[in-house]
């Protein structure tokens, strides 16, 4: 069998310099969708642009509430940690994240093959979805570790095989997300540019750069260069404050939808507040993985399933 044509070489020792996106950021809805797609025309065209849209209230008080106590149970739960799911902070014991949650968590799962949620995945990349991987990330009151800056997309293709960006992540908020607790940032427009990295993926790579990234991160070079060209960007994407930064906020059960290759990172949380949020990365089942581009071997299934079965909507 022929080997795919790796469009977005990365993991090289040789020069690194940024590439045009070769892909669509959005696709036509051409799937079948009753009822009408989720997303406002507004919120798809802001997406394209950006890379990201915040959605205000996706999930009630309720679930919510439900959601943070699950996740406290995931997080102190034996067999869970026994699985491998468990990623503790570097340095320490404290739980940083919790991975494939929806295989073990009725409440999640419900969440992640919900007929809005998912309807806004297919609605963006035009096709039915799967779970590529899902996770909760937990940033607790002064504690809370960051995140370095990074193109999700460029450890999936390096590292799982995911050949182009034609996938998308859910964040949504369990605690509120302000602009000191550690809450994402992205450079709007960063989705449009491929930033290669330098240096060859290390064997087992991922039990190191789930708790610490090192490997797969830009440069300082490459990234005020992405930074220059994206323009402005302030809390939640608006305004120019951000000088190329936005910093996503936003009270429990709102989320943000970002693309794959959307060059994003986060603080330490210095603060009394604790930051818990639910990421959940859904992929087209066009855009299916294969042997990984600058890796050994591929992860295990809990961080990038090979399952690509589509998700089925509940309550569509």
């Amino acid at each position: 069998m022929t080997p795919p044509v790796d469009e977005y070489p990365t993991r090289s020792n040789g020069s690194v310099e940024l590439l045009d996106r070769r892909h669509p950021v959005v696709y036509p809805s051409v799937h079948g969708h009753g009822g009408g797609w989720p997303l406002s025309t507004e919120d798809v065209e802001r997406f394209d642009r950006d890379g990201f849209v915040v959605v205000d209230r996706l999930v009630d008080a309720a679930t919510v509430e439900a959601l943070r106590e699950e996740v406290t149970r995931l997080a102190t739960d034996a067999a869970v940690a026994e699985s491998g799911r468990v990623v503790r902070e570097p340095g320490g014991d404290a739980v940083r994240s919790v991975f494939e949650v929806h295989a073990v968590s009725r409440l999640v799962a419900e969440v992640v093959t919900d007929a809005g949620v998912v309807g806004m995945a297919e609605q963006l990349l035009g096709s039915p979805v799967y779970v590529h991987q899902s996770r909760v990330n937990r940033k607790p009151a002064f504690a809370g570790k960051g995140f370095a800056w990074h193109s999700d997309f460029e450890t999936w293709h390096a590292e799982d095989g995911m050949p182009t960006p034609r996938a998308v992540s859910l964040s949504l908020a369990l605690t509120a997300n302000y602009w000191h607790n550690g809450s994402l940032m992205i450079v709007p427009g960063s989705h449009r540019v491929f930033v290669p990295t330098a240096g060859e993926t290390p064997e087992d790579h991922y039990r190191q750069s789930l708790r610490r990234q090192e490997v797969g991160v830009p440069s300082e070079e490459a990234l005020a260069a992405l930074v220059a060209r994206g323009g402005g960007g302030g809390d939640d994407g608006g305004g120019a404050d951000g000088g190329g930064v936005a910093v996503v906020t936003g009270e429990p059960g709102s989320a943000v939808l970002f693309d794959a290759n959307a060059m994003h990172g986060s603080t330490e949380n210095m603060t009394p507040f604790p930051r818990t949020n639910l990421f959940v990365v859904y992929n087209s089942v066009d855009n299916r993985l294969v042997g990984p581009f600058a890796a050994r071997a591929p992860r295990p299934e809990f961080v990038a399933s090979r399952r690509f079965d589509p998700v089925v909507p509940v309550g569509r």
